[in-house]
């Protein structure tokens, strides 16, 4: 560990240059975050007892947004943001259970666990530039906090 001599070392410079600024970037905490939800949902799914094989039927159902990606970048992005966002399906799920609509709530819950697992693998919501370009793409978030340049041409 790094003890500076005098007092006047701690400055947020010295840290930077050491890299502790950068030690923990949110990346690995929003892959974690998929996994989680992945996990609760199949918890979920369980608990209520609803059948695997529709589970496994209906998965990779969301996907079927991409084919937005036909027509062109941003319509794909549009598709497929609207699709795997958590708001839809979290409405769904509350709706459900609040009118005891208990078929509707296994739909949800595979919707939801098919989110998580896609932002556990690194897919995330789509910018209308490329398809690879998402809110989890390292390169979106390559600021060094070190480099006052980039720091405020982004703030600014």
């Amino acid at each position: 560990m790094y003890l500076p001599r005098r007092r006047s070392q701690f400055t947020l410079p010295n840290l930077v240059g050491l890299k502790l600024v950068n030690a923990m970037t949110p990346r690995p905490l929003l892959h974690l975050e998929g996994a989680a939800v992945l996990i609760v949902s199949l918890f979920s799914y369980h608990w209520i007892q609803a059948s695997w094989f529709q589970f496994a039927l209906l998965f990779l159902v969301p996907d079927i947004s991409m084919l937005g990606y036909a027509a062109n970048v941003r319509v794909g992005a549009i598709s497929y943001n609207a699709v795997h966002c958590y708001a839809a399906p979290l409405i769904l799920a509350g709706w459900s259970i609040g009118a005891n609509h208990s078929a509707i709530l296994p739909l949800s819950l595979i919707w939801i666990a098919h989110i998580g697992f896609d932002r556990m693998l690194g897919y995330g919501l789509k910018y209308p530039t490329r398809f690879k370009d998402t809110h989890l793409n390292p390169d979106r978030h390559g600021l060094d906090i070190g480099d006052s340049g980039k720091a405020s041409a982004v703030a600014g």
